[in-house]
């Protein structure tokens, strides 16, 4: 039998990190340990009805049966708009400064064929998701990783990054509420990054999938475009996904800078075929009409998180507050390393954690929890690896 050779662009790749934790989780469910998931970021709570029934409706109509748009349906583009504009104040044209994704995923992952060339810095701000460095790669592009720690409240130090970096960057990704450190971004922060982007001629990709996921009505996470001159510079991609506990469903969007849409446009107008149109229509209704569902899921994982923090405290396990998305960032107990850490305690009492180090190097000595099981499961959970 011939012996095929995976691509060099795979072939250095580590295992994808929440496929490494699902081999792992069913490695210890064999041996019969009762698994509590607190790993991957995907919601427990249903799609709500409402949501549904208009998925329902538009898969009966046969005009959706067809092959949709690749830049999505005029009428998906344009209640993205209508929600910015209420959400954030933004004014979109739903023309040309947005296009629908498959997925946030989708998007970002294509990002880079876009406007990424081989041998092209890209700066990265880390512990972050994988998929930013990895598909930079893809294309050719050299990654740089800009440390987020808890001194800096994690967000990258901008005034260490010398001019020289700056004149040869290409772009630079952030994503604020932050994944994995639930850490948020001030305005002077976004401010000051507009302002370094402009003066460099740098590209912004602002990851802003949790925005939703907020637990002060005074301190919203805001959206880079609604800064003066974000618009410039910056695409920023959201997702239905965690707003409306539709990950399965692939629906998202990117929005901003004309130029930087159209040429993802133009990358997904050669390599997909756009979101099932019935998908779209549910999209619709439920940008147009979930603001009350999303504040309902809110008040649940505030719960939640109230919950763990909690019993955290009580087992003496050092973490954040988060102010934002449905992660807990805490720090790795006894000077072992985070993957071990998450080893121990999956074998040991069938609690899927996340190590830290698996969203980046600054990201070794933390665990990252996920509020994604109900408030009864997760005090069960927190119990056991407190008695460790």
């Amino acid at each position: 039998m011939p012996d095929f050779q995976l691509a060099e662009r795979l072939a250095s790749l580590p295992p994808y990190l929440f496929a490494a934790i699902d081999k792992a989780k069913e490695e210890v469910r064999a041996k019969g340990l009762d698994i509590i998931s607190l790993g991957i970021g995907d919601p427990d709570l249903p799609t709500p009805d409402f949501i549904i029934d208009a998925l329902c409706a538009a898969a009966r109509n046969p005009a959706n049966h067809q092959y949709p748009s690749y830049v999505g349906l005029l009428s998906f583009r344009q209640a993205v708009a209508d929600w910015y504009l209420r959400r954030f104040g933004v004014s979109l044209d739903p023309q040309t400064e947005v296009v629908s994704l498959i997925g946030s995923k989708e998007g970002i992952a294509h990002f880079p064929l876009a406007f990424v060339n081989p041998g092209d810095l890209v700066l990265i701000a880390t512990p972050n998701y994988p998929v930013y460095g990895v598909t930079t790669e893809f294309v050719g592009g050299i990654p740089m990783y800009l440390p987020l720690t808890d001194e800096n409240d994690f967000l990258p130090d901008l005034d260490s990054i010398d001019p020289d970096t700056w004149k040869r960057a290409k772009a630079i990704y952030v994503n604020y509420p932050n994944n994995p450190t639930a850490a948020m971004a001030p305005r002077s922060f976004y401010e000051k990054l507009i302002a370094k982007a402009l003066e460099f001629n740098v590209i912004v990709v602002h990851d802003a999938a949790y925005t939703e996921m907020y637990f002060n009505e005074a301190n919203k996470p805001l959206s880079i475009l609604e800064i003066p001159g974000g618009r410039d510079v910056a695409i920023e991609f959201h997702s239905l996904s965690k707003t409306y506990n539709m990950t399965g469903w692939r629906i998202g969007m990117a929005v901003g800078n004309a130029s930087l849409v159209k040429g993802l446009g133009k990358v997904k107008e050669n390599v997909d075929s756009g979101i099932f149109q019935a998908v779209q229509e549910a999209g619709i209704v439920a940008l147009n009409q979930g603001d009350a569902y999303t504040a309902e899921l809110r008040g649940i994982y505030r719960e939640r998180r109230d919950v763990v923090i909690d019993a955290l405290k009580k087992a003496g396990i050092s973490c954040r507050v988060p102010e934002a998305t449905f992660y807990v960032w805490s720090k790795v107990p006894g000077g072992v390393s985070s993957q071990d850490f998450v080893t121990r305690v999956l074998k040991q009492t069938g609690v899927v954690t996340t190590p830290g180090n698996g969203f980046g190097a600054p990201g070794e000595g933390y665990f990252r929890i996920s509020l994604t099981v109900n408030t009864d499961r997760l005090k069960e959970a927190v119990l056991r690896i407190s008695q460790l």
